[in-house]
């Protein structure tokens, strides 16, 4: 638990602190089941929530050529009750898709070094949990995923291109 504080340190330090086009950060409490996101920006006027994760250390492999893979554990710390669009309510701890907007990957446990990837939430898995509803599976986020670095889509190596997209999408 103290590493993911470290993490979300680390991140608003290396990738938000002082950045051109950030105009305000801020952190909602731990404890509210209402606003996700264990940071929210301001960019270039635009609000958005980033979630920050970190690898599972148990998980971690290097495989042929220098490749890392591992898993990050995508889930709140509490369980909530979900209503879903099929009129359907569930017990979970998964996140939902929309629930924020990036979600920042930290990869320290791959080199030991302070490297994020980083995803729009729309982009992500959907959860594939065969006791729940097409519906529910289109809503929940997984709540492992697999991750790699050198980084694959849809994760990129940095966050900015991302909110410049969903900029746009919001204009739309």
């Amino acid at each position: 638990m103290l590493f993911g504080y470290v993490a979300e340190y680390k991140l608003r330090e290396l990738w938000f602190s002082g950045r051109q086009g950030i105009s305000n950060m801020m952190k909602h409490d731990d404890h509210n089941r209402k606003k996700k996101g264990d940071l929210v920006v301001k960019y270039r006027g635009h609000e958005f929530s980033i979630e920050c994760k970190s690898l599972q250390t148990n998980s971690i492999r290097e495989t042929a050529g220098g490749r890392f893979v591992g898993k990050v554990q995508c889930d709140a710390s509490d369980r909530r009750a979900v209503k879903f669009r099929d009129g359907s309510t569930l017990e979970t701890t998964c996140l939902l898709r929309g629930e924020f907007d990036i979600l920042a990957v930290n990869l320290f446990g791959f080199q030991n070094k302070w490297n994020f990837i980083f995803a729009k939430n729309q982009d992500l898995p959907k959860n594939v949990f065969k006791k729940y509803t097409p519906a529910q599976q289109a809503m929940l986020l997984p709540s492992l995923m697999v991750i790699s670095w050198p980084n694959e889509m849809p994760f990129r190596t940095e966050p900015f291109s991302l909110m410049d997209e969903l900029i746009r999408e919001r204009k739309l």
